[in-house]
């Protein structure tokens, strides 16, 4: 999964995983968090991505 591999090499994810379990969240819990703020990552890049390219009608 790839929120374990953020959670043990991204500083930020570590230190925001880290946080929800000193909340008192279950590791499963901020796990899920974490992948759900690497989809927002994603999301937000790729409409960064399409913005930029220009438009092509239908052909």
């Amino acid at each position: 999964m790839g929120a374990l591999v953020a959670v043990r090499h991204d500083p930020e994810m570590r230190a925001f995983y880290h946080r929800l379990l000193s909340r008192g969240k279950r590791k499963k819990q901020a796990l899920l968090a974490v992948a759900h703020k690497l989809l927002g990552r994603m999301m937000g890049r790729l409409r960064e991505y399409y913005a930029t390219q220009p438009h092509q009608g239908a052909a």
